[in-house]
């Protein structure tokens, strides 16, 4: 069943081209147009377009088929075109007349555009109380080891003294941004296109600002074109924004893969947690971890598959928009997975004890040395060169370590303002 079908056969060869896996990828969405479609036949029911009696009918029947959505009975055979259809047909089945008035005053583009916002609503939603999750394990790691010294570094070489407190709560902060991003993407996603139609309204007196209600938006996008230019760009927001938080996933995952590594040995994660060799039995591999970073590197890069896909499509629907479901729901649905399994692999990290006496980090304290002769009347250039020499000539020897004391350094590391620095999850 096609919504578009006027009775004329379409080559086999280019209807499955055209249908592509939507199917497959419409049982994401299933629940979320069945929604929408409640909302739009009690709207149609409000404004006489339905008759109370069609729309009870209506009613009980799309409740039935969203407890075979949650139950995993709810099937799109290849008999339909999309999860559209398959609920249009199944209401006309069970209810004769009224199931065929279900699709008065709207169109198959803004169904896919209120089922996909309305997907993606939730799943922002789900993905920022994942983040907030993630926040408190790292912070509660931070307070845990706030004392236990770190050697930081530039370019990969040995730099200055940092902290496993410090290390930490640095990305547990970094994800407050990621969060920021998020929520000012989920704002603009929750504005209701359903009433577009085909991007040009319709003839019928539809109460718009009723499903806005119904639907639990938080605004309306009123211009119906507007509404519709959303499909493509509502990608591209919501690909950035993911991509910012696979960043910070992708380079934690590295450095935890660094720090386990034998030249590094910071940290350890049980065996169960690790992988080995086929041949060398001493391997305990990250996977887990290169996993993430091999994911969230390819999340990095689904704003540019969106954006060559939409770059320069005039107003209006255009089939290209299709190709935009497949890949966004795969980056929600990994993004989860992904946060999910991260939470779970930090919960398992183990802080080693650092022997920072060893010799490769005899010059870990060469700045705060150089801090303690300014501290002491030297100029800070007299003192870089007075080290400096030190440590060309092998005499330099470090002191006591100085304190960091100032606000995010690794002695105050400000783990309380951190805290009340994460947004607010609703």
């Amino acid at each position: 069943m096609k919504l578009w079908d006027k009775g004329i056969s379409i080559d086999k060869t280019i209807e499955a081209f055209t249908v592509g896996d939507d199917r497959e990828v419409d049982l994401h969405i299933a629940p979320y147009d069945l929604k929408a479609s409640l909302a739009h036949a009690k709207m149609l029911a409000h404004v006489g377009i339905l008759e109370s009696d069609e729309f009870l009918q209506i009613e009980q029947a799309i409740q039935d088929l969203e407890k075979a959505v949650e139950s995993g009975t709810f099937e799109i055979e290849d008999t339909f075109e999309d999860v559209h259809s398959k609920i249009e047909f199944e209401l006309t089945k069970r209810l004769g007349t009224a199931g065929k008035k279900i699709h008065t005053a709207r169109s198959r583009n803004d169904q896919v555009l209120v089922a996909l916002q309305l997907y993606y609503k939730d799943n922002l939603s789900a993905i920022l109380s994942q983040i907030k999750t993630v926040f408190d394990t790292l912070m509660s790691l931070a307070e845990k080891h706030q004392l236990e010294l770190l050697p930081g570094y530039t370019h990969l070489q040995v730099a200055m003294p940092s902290s496993f407190g410090l290390w930490f709560s640095a990305y547990a902060e970094a994800l407050i941004d990621d969060v920021i991003i998020l929520q000012s993407t989920q704002k603009i996603v929750d504005q209701n296109p359903l009433g577009s139609a085909a991007g040009y309204g319709s003839s019928f007196p539809i109460d718009r600002e009723m499903t806005t209600s119904l639907l639990d938006f938080s605004d309306l996008k009123y211009n119906v074109v507007a509404a519709q230019m959303t499909r493509g760009k509502n990608e591209q927001i919501i690909a950035s924004s993911l991509g910012h938080l696979a960043f910070t996933l992708s380079k934690f995952s590295m450095d935890i893969c660094l720090y386990m590594s034998q030249n590094f040995d910071f940290i350890g994660v049980p065996e169960d947690l690790t992988t080995g060799s086929s041949i060398m039995p001493h391997k305990k591999n990250p996977d887990v971890f290169e996993l993430i970073r091999a994911k969230c590197n390819g999340l990095q890069s689904l704003s540019s598959q969106i954006q060559m896909i939409t770059s320069n499509l005039p107003s209006g629907y255009h089939r290209d928009f299709q190709l935009l479901k497949p890949p966004m729901i795969s980056a929600f649905e990994t993004i989860k997975t992904v946060l999910s399994i991260f939470n779970y692999g930090l919960q398992g990290i183990s802080v080693k004890s650092v022997d920072l006496k060893d010799d490769k980090y005899k010059y870990l304290f060469s700045v705060d040395s150089i801090n303690a002769l300014v501290q002491n009347g030297a100029t800070f250039r007299e003192a870089y060169q007075i080290i400096g020499d030190q440590i060309q000539n092998g005499t330099y020897a470090p002191k006591a370590r100085q304190l960091h004391t100032h606000t995010g350094g690794i002695d105050n590391l400000a783990l309380d303002k951190i805290k009340a620095k994460f947004p607010k999850i609703n």
